[in-house]
């Protein structure tokens, strides 16, 4: 009887050092930040190599914010890193994401870069020069006689919508096949049409 009790002592003890382990947390503080970038799929956060936090983009509180769902003890060291992340980013970085508490832990700063792809098309019966094409703030200027442009690359995931600000003196241009959100490759099959 004694050894059933003994074992159960360090269970206990095993459960009060590594609560997290054992299905709860005795700590009293937020450990959380801000995520840039998640648009798909999922990130897994971990704390300290361990504590899997699966975040979807749909999870995010306001201004993108997350925590852990464990809270943390007051002075305990914690770190931040990334296990894994979705498919359309090239790598996320942790920033602030190292240190030990005294508060409530809210900067820390996950930002994950998107992968880009080209964007651009062709262009038929350009004659003069004045032609500008823009997606939201990208603008560029084209050339006259070009049959061919390229935009500034866009994230994969993100809208696009290429429109003509203005046409070269005596022409009216238009841009076809000019939207839409940008695959896992480039996009080069927009049309730029001149008349007359």
């Amino acid at each position: 009887m004694k050894s059933t009790y003994l074992r159960a002592g360090v269970a206990a003890l095993a459960c009060a050092l590594g609560l997290s382990a054992c299905g709860g947390s005795s700590g009293q503080l937020a450990l959380g930040g801000t995520i840039y970038g998640l648009t798909k799929e999922q990130i897994v956060l971990q704390n300290n190599g361990a504590h899997d936090y699966t975040i979807t983009p749909s999870m995010l509180g306001a201004g993108n914010t997350f925590y852990f769902p464990d809270l943390i003890g007051i002075d305990e060291a914690y770190k931040v890193t990334v296990k894994s992340f979705p498919s359309n980013v090239t790598g996320c970085t942790v920033n602030y994401g190292t240190g030990r508490s005294a508060f409530n832990v809210t900067n820390i700063q996950i930002v994950c870069t998107l992968k880009t792809h080209k964007l651009g098309g062709t262009i038929s019966n350009l004659k003069g020069d004045g032609l500008v094409l823009v997606n939201g703030s990208d603008k560029v200027t084209v050339p006259a006689g070009a049959t061919s442009f390229q935009m500034t690359e866009v994230g994969e995931d993100q809208a696009f919508g290429i429109t003509v600000l203005s046409s070269p003196a005596n022409q009216s241009c238009v841009a076809s096949n000019a939207s839409g959100i940008m695959g896992t490759a480039d996009k080069n099959d927009v049309v730029v049409t001149c008349t007359p």
